[in-house]
């Protein structure tokens, strides 16, 4: 073998280590919001896209603030959130190398059928301030995840600072939370997908949706391997540009449609 060769093969290995992308790594570790999860929108794409690439997908759901935590400590790939300051910081303190949006749905304000608060049909500022008015048992995720800071956020927007013993914060998934708020003939607020996804098991109506207050964007972030070398960036920005194809797009934008009569997510990647 001649010298160049050899020194050329040296240079692909050492690149290859230092990237922590070698061609033997085939699996992509996913931080990732409960609720892409929840929907089943993540199953969906999660199978194209190894179809499509090889590479395989190990996620991790849980809240956007513990995904973004996950990102920063190197222990995932690229991430994918929905809590807009929680990402800016994140990208602000050098963790991620890019930042795409992929889509958007929109968060309801749920409760009981009965409606006790009255809250059917208000906007969704009055809502929580009419559920607030009526001490209206009200479960929050509490569990400092996207859909956590954009409740809470909300109630900011009120001019509310919620508390016991009608407001409580139940440190959990939303899955669950819908659950317990059934149960408990409470009011909640989730994402559309979600809610759809296990609505026939669920005792509530959607009593509140469809403005700009309510609406909710997912971007996907890669891992900067400058800061973390052994993040598998290749299949990373694999996943990113799978996320943002036009064919991906449209996948997106049919899901849930023939089950549910309605996307739960809308496309929002530019080509």
């Amino acid at each position: 073998m001649s010298r160049t060769l050899t020194a050329a093969l040296v240079l692909v290995l050492v690149a290859g280590c230092v990237s922590g992308a070698s061609p033997q790594r085939r699996e992509v570790l996913l931080a990732t919001t409960t609720s892409f999860q929840d929907s089943g929108l993540l199953d969906d794409l999660v199978s194209d896209f190894t179809l499509k690439t090889g590479y395989r997908i190990r996620a991790t759901a849980v809240g956007s603030g513990a995904a973004i935590a996950l990102g920063a400590k190197g222990d995932a790939d690229v991430v994918f959130a929905h809590s807009k300051q929680a990402e800016l910081d994140f990208m602000a303190q050098g963790n991620g190398e890019r930042r795409l949006l992929v889509m958007h749905n929109d968060f309801v304000i749920l409760g009981p059928p009965g409606d006790p608060a009255r809250v059917r049909g208000k906007p969704s500022l009055d809502a929580f301030r009419a559920i607030a008015g009526a001490r209206a048992t009200f479960y929050s995720r509490g569990d400092r995840s996207g859909t956590d800071a954009f409740e809470k956020n909300l109630w900011k927007q009120a001019g509310i600072t919620p508390g016991a013993p009608w407001y409580i914060e139940a440190a959990t998934g939303m899955g669950q939370i819908l659950q317990i708020a059934s149960e408990k003939n409470a009011y909640t607020i989730s994402d559309r997908g979600t809610y759809l996804a296990r609505k026939s098991g669920l005792v509530l109506d959607i009593l509140a949706e469809k403005e700009p207050p309510l609406f909710n964007h997912y971007h996907v972030m890669t891992v900067n391997p400058a800061k973390h070398p052994r993040v598998n960036s290749a299949g990373a920005l694999a996943f990113v540009e799978y996320l943002i194809s036009p064919e991906t797009q449209r996948r997106i934008a049919r899901f849930g449609v023939a089950k549910y009569g309605e996307p739960l997510f809308y496309p929002d990647a530019v080509p």
